[in-house]
């Protein structure tokens, strides 16, 4: 099953089940695979399209499974971030994730 045969919540499954493995320690190739497969490897195209019009067919091929793919990372963080808020811990989750703008920030400018 690739992308062009999975539904839009496979996919989630698949951010949420490669997120799952990267903090259990998998390898970063297992992970990597696992989201390859929500990758289509084939692509329709009209046979005398030009190079715009292949373009355009193949990114619009791709956004949907790569849509449910950021899809599936953001429940995922949603739902970590809110049951790491609701613990009452200190930074909140929007300080993190401030913090970690600023820290790429500071890399872009090194």
């Amino acid at each position: 099953m690739t992308g062009n045969d999975m539904t839009e919540n496979e996919i989630r499954l698949k951010a949420i089940a490669a997120l799952t493995g990267l903090r259990a320690g998998v390898e970063e190739s297992f992970v990597s695979d696992l989201l390859g497969e929500v990758i289509p490897t084939r692509f329709t195209v009209p046979a005398d399209a030009g190079v715009e019009e292949v373009g355009t067919a193949v990114l619009g091929q791709l956004s949907a499974p790569l849509s449910a793919l950021i899809s599936g990372f953001i429940t995922a963080f949603e739902a970590v971030a809110d049951a790491y808020d609701g613990t009452g811990a200190e930074p909140h989750t929007d300080s993190i994730l401030q913090e970690l703008a600023l820290r790429l920030a500071g890399d872009d400018l090194d």
